[in-house]
């Protein structure tokens, strides 16, 4: 709700002069908080007066403490945006103006101008946000919440309660869903918190609630420098953003998913928990993202209520998708545990990648890859090189090892797993298998087979990768090599899309 009026706020700072000699013209854009008006290399972010059951900017006062904390926490992550802020002050004369000497008016946060075409949410439409930018973005984030402080005064069930208290508020003042179905949602979601309670709490008491982004969507993502960077942090409520790191990259991993990216979506869930051991927490993803899907719902409802007549109905449609998400995620799927094995070229990881996100409940399943185990006994990032002697007998019976007891962990966790390994000794595909047995889940291992030319010719095309396998590996394990008969056999000599349809043919996934 719109409770003071600030229409000579937005005409001054609609008005070029306001700038100075120098300014162009200006643009503007709204949402349901903000008001952002686009100046030359600047943009000027006025926050609206509104009063909402989850943030109060209906004082000048207020809103100036509001852009003081958004200005000093993005800069933990975007220093290159963030300028300054800027009061807007009435001068005697009645004139309004920037910093002057008269009674604060409003206040404004001063950033940098970047290209709004590497805004993530445009970018993923196009095509552009590929793995290596995925893979990227998850290790920036994970950066971000092992630098943020843990915050120990808070108990991570408490937290959460609150969110759930403020979105049934919000999701009722919406006007937008009916009481059945707010009513519903809000039980499933309740209901969902008690099992989840003490899991809560333990990971605060370990430390895992911290002060994070807070609304890390992929609007609030953009390439600076090519470098994926996070800005305008969650900063008006100290409690909606200091949460559980999972609770966070959980609002990623649902934007991703209900625009539609979901292989991303795994992909980044993936390559997030490769840097940070968050197993433990894997139950509560799918809540988190239902929670997240939710908040969204409501902010999308209440921006319906604001929208022009010309575009209502998409706005609707798309807050009214969010809670069918949210519903969605509260009935997750089944543990299985799928072996994918073959030798080095042929395809493995890829085909890993493109199913992982039809398994198990969302985001997808936890995909646990030999070469990426490697690496991370050595200490060393997924792409870079590791000597000949890391894929010693013992050394490698190490990397099964450990793959086979984060699978265990996982699947203890209820979640999903894709085991990605050559797996040409029978000890270890015997290994695998009597891992999902003891889990109780079903199992299945699918095995890989191509023609010699087809896998030199992969191996020695690639660059960057986490494999480190060559074409005389490759020919090592051709003259090694003592089948998989209780496999299923898939030719994966052919176009990666033929194989990987066949392989979501064999394991039963669209």
């Amino acid at each position: 709700m719109i409770v003071q009026n600030q229409a000579d706020v937005l005409s001054f700072l609609k008005n070029p002069a306001s700038y100075g000699e120098q300014a162009a013209l200006v643009a503007m854009t709204t949402t349901h908080i903000s008001a952002i008006f686009f100046v030359g290399h600047r943009v000027f972010k006025l926050k609206r007066a509104v009063r909402l059951p989850y943030v109060d900017f209906s004082t000048a006062a207020l809103r100036l403490a509001a852009c003081c904390r958004e200005y000093d926490l993005n800069r933990r992550t975007a220093p290159a945006l963030y300028m300054g802020v800027r009061c807007i002050t009435r001068e005697t004369d009645g004139r309004l103006m920037f910093d002057g000497r008269g009674e604060l008016v409003d206040a404004v946060v001063e950033m940098a101008r970047f290209d709004e075409n590497t805004l993530f949410d445009r970018m993923g439409p196009r095509g552009q946000l590929t793995p290596t930018l995925l893979t990227e973005l998850a290790r920036t984030v994970a950066r971000f919440h092992t630098n943020s402080a843990a915050d120990h005064r808070r108990t991570g069930a408490a937290g959460i309660a609150s969110v759930l208290d403020i979105n049934e508020q919000a999701l009722t003042a919406a006007n937008l869903f009916s009481a059945d179905a707010v009513a519903t949602l809000t039980a499933d979601l309740r209901s969902a918190f008690h099992r989840h309670e003490s899991l809560l709490n333990a990971r605060a008491r370990a430390g895992k609630v911290r002060r994070c982004h807070g609304d890390l969507h992929l609007r609030n993502i953009c390439l600076v420098d090519g470098v994926p960077t996070l800005f305008d942090c969650l900063e008006f409520d100290e409690s909606m953003a200091t949460v559980d790191v999972l609770y966070d990259v959980a609002f990623l991993l649902m934007d991703l998913w209900h625009r539609r990216l979901q292989p991303g979506a795994n992909l980044v869930f993936n390559r997030y928990l490769d840097e940070c051991d968050e197993t433990d927490g894997l139950p509560l993803i799918p809540f988190f993202m239902s929670i997240r899907a939710s908040v969204r719902a409501h902010v999308t409802a209440a921006q319906a209520e604001q929208a022009p007549d010309a575009c209502r109905e998409k706005v609707i449609a798309e807050a009214k998708a969010y809670a069918a998400l949210a519903a969605r995620f509260l009935n997750p799927a089944p543990a299985r545990l799928v072996a994918i094995g073959g030798l080095s070229g042929t395809g493995k990881s890829t085909v890993a990648a493109a199913i992982a996100d039809k398994i198990g409940s969302a985001p997808g399943a936890r995909v646990l890859a030999s070469d990426r185990i490697r690496k991370r006994l050595y200490g060393v990032r997924a792409e870079e090189r590791l000597p000949a002697q890391a894929y010693s007998p013992e050394v490698s019976e190490r990397v099964y090892a450990a793959l086979a007891l984060s699978a265990q962990t996982v699947l203890s966790s209820g979640h999903a797993v894709v085991a990605d390994a050559v797996f040409d000794r029978a000890t270890d595909r015997e290994r695998v298998e009597r891992i999902a047995s003891a889990a109780k889940v079903p199992f299945m291992g699918i095995w890989l087979h191509a023609k010699p030319p087809t896998l030199f010719a992969r191996v020695d095309a690639r660059r960057g990768d986490a494999s480190d396998a060559t074409v005389d590996i490759v020919r090592a394990q051709l003259a090694d090599q003592n089948g998989s008969a209780n496999w299923v056999w898939v030719d994966a000599d052919g176009a990666i899309a033929a194989t990987v349809a066949r392989v979501a043919g064999a394991i039963g996934v669209v």
